[in-house]
């Protein structure tokens, strides 16, 4: 049986159909659902691969949670691009099974408020000569949980948040898969070498 994953969003779902296309031909780990706190283009995307979808009544109802991923049967939640905090009650029942991709090198540019341009921005107004993208648990704080892999880009003098953006995207397209099939091969999320 293939290592079940769902994968919560907020939005177009660009690391949604990374992830699917990395995964297509792995028998060993599958995308069963996406859930999303809105009417998020990506579980149109996700309909049209033949994923189950799911909007949520309240993001901020543990039992709406637990009931979804109890159904589906999930080994791992994943979040992408997901804006909202999970309620503490779903990090308890699935603690080290639930993990986040942030557009920054952690603890660097993390917590509550830092997502999408603005982390860029931060990264550009702070002078960083690399950024990345970071993959860690999930736990009742934004951005703090464990560090399970990350990877660099460089900041070039003169880029744009939006350069900087452009550059972070590519690589979490990547890494992202790669925490995914780690956790599959060893049926729980890992700290992973990314190159």
């Amino acid at each position: 049986m293939p290592y079940r994953v769902a994968v919560v969003v907020s939005g177009r779902g660009s690391n949604l159909v990374a992830l699917c296309d990395a995964i297509v031909a792995d028998p060993d780990v599958a995308v069963v659902l996406v859930a999303s706190d809105r009417s998020a283009p990506a579980l149109l995307l996700a309909e049209h691969r033949g994923i189950a979808t799911h909007r949520f009544e309240s993001h901020q109802d543990p039992a709406e949670w637990c009931d979804l991923l109890a159904r589906y049967s999930v080994d791992l939640v994943v979040l992408a691009g997901f804006l909202k905090m999970v309620p503490s009650e779903v990090v308890t029942r699935y603690a080290g099974r639930i993990i986040n991709i942030h557009p920054a090198l952690l603890p660097r540019h993390g917590g509550a408020g830092m997502y999408g341009s603005r982390v860029h921005a931060a990264v550009v107004a702070s002078g960083d000569a690399v950024s990345g993208a970071t993959v860690h648990l999930v736990d009742e704080v934004y951005d703090r949980g464990a560090v399970l892999g990350q990877a660099t880009v460089s900041v070039q003098s003169g880029d744009t948040a939006a350069d900087v953006a452009e550059r972070v995207l590519m690589l979490e397209h990547r890494l992202l898969p790669a925490a995914v099939r780690a956790a599959a091969r060893a049926g729980k999320p890992v700290p992973f070498d990314f190159s």
